[in-house]
């Protein structure tokens, strides 16, 4: 199964957008504030579902779970979102969209166990 911090940093992967370095606009900050993901597992060794709490800020997404998870990525002023995180030799990565109450997209990651793959949903709030 893929380690508690890959699947922590899975879900955050699901609000942020690889972008150049220029700072995020203020179209990106339409979907600042917190947010709830479901992340689901279709394929693969990783836990069937779970549940995260992230936070947006200025287009950039926050994890508040901590531990060791790298997150690079940011939201695009039209709502795109895509995002690797890793966790030591661990990684997910992933795609989908945000509108201004909720979103949706697809993730794959290679973990301790193999390789998982699933879709996520997200809710404003």
């Amino acid at each position: 199964m893929i380690n508690y911090s890959i699947r922590a940093a899975t879900l955050a992967m699901v609000f942020a957008a690889v972008m150049s370095s220029a700072a995020p606009s203020a179209q990106a900050a339409s979907f600042d504030g917190p947010w709830s993901v479901l992340v689901v597992t279709r394929s693969g060794p990783c836990d069937q579902a779970y549940r995260y709490g992230v936070t947006i800020a200025r287009g950039v997404v926050y994890y508040a779970g901590g531990g060791p998870v790298s997150l690079t990525g940011r939201v695009s002023p039209s709502g795109a979102v895509t995002v690797r995180v890793s966790s030591g030799p661990q990684y997910a990565v992933g795609s989908g969209h945000l509108s201004r109450s909720s979103g949706r997209g697809s993730w794959r990651g290679q973990g301790a166990g193999g390789t998982c793959s699933g879709v996520w949903s997200a809710t404003r709030g």
